[in-house]
């Protein structure tokens, strides 16, 4: 399988065509943006660490009945995917207070959550994503109807409930994190772009250090050695 036409480029990954108009190669790139790109940066390295961590995660995630885009990857910094149409709707979930939700509600940063909070944002750059409700989702035509945002909710807690007992095996605190789904030519809802430290909030369950994009965020620096003990960990065998 080759890349072909460069078809999209985002902030973390660029997507080409293949000779399989339903496949998408997906190429993890070592940049790093923040604030809506307003800080941008670059790890060289981290877009393979990217590549490996989203691989692993989306195979325990199948394993767990989790239907994602990944066919295989093809090398450090190339997956090979479905090609889906991208829901317009950031989903993210949240364990643990910290960042936004702190801001625009008072929750002390770091307070355990009562309950899994799952939230939508609006995939739109332009206007910094904001934070949306059930009618704005179909107010502005992102999903065909309600169910289908249950759908989303749905699959998001299932995939917090297996990643969160993954990673307290691994003394890591899933404190939130944000994925997108996409449609297959059949119309079904999968798990799409990447699970990483780009999109996920992981601290250390005995020093509190955080091990994710928050090191780019507030110049903690070591980003890759974050990124690469998250892997590490992954990687470790636990009952």
């Amino acid at each position: 399988m080759e890349k072909r036409e460069l078809l999209y480029e985002g902030k973390a990954k660029k997507l080409y065509t293949t000779e399989n108009p339903d496949q998408l190669i997906a190429e993890f790139k070592d940049d790093l943006t923040a604030f809506n790109a307003e800080k941008k940066g670059s790890e060289q390295g981290k877009g393979a660490l990217n590549c490996q961590i989203s691989d692993r995660l989306f195979r325990l995630l199948e394993a767990n009945g989790i239907e994602t885009h990944l066919v295989e990857t093809l090398d450090q910094n190339h997956q090979l995917v479905k090609k889906v149409e991208i829901i317009p709707i950031e989903v993210v979930v949240r364990n643990i207070a910290t960042g936004s939700l702190s801001k625009r509600l008072g929750i002390e940063d770091g307070k355990e959550l009562p309950f899994v909070l799952v939230e939508f944002y609006l995939k739109d750059d332009d206007l910094n994503d904001p934070i949306i409700c059930d009618d704005h989702c179909l107010l502005l035509d992102l999903v065909e109807d309600r169910g289908e945002l249950e759908v989303l909710r749905e699959k998001a807690r299932k995939i917090n409930d297996v990643l969160k007992d993954f990673f307290a095996k691994r003394r890591l605190n899933l404190v939130d994190f944000k994925v997108e789904f996409g449609k297959d030519q059949a119309g079904d809802i999968l798990l799409s772009d990447e699970i990483s430290p780009d999109s996920c909030r992981f601290w250390d369950m005995d020093t509190g250090e955080k091990m994710d994009k928050d090191r780019f965020r507030q110049n903690l620096g070591s980003v890759k050695v974050a990124y690469e003990e998250v892997l590490k960990r992954i990687l470790e065998e636990k009952k």
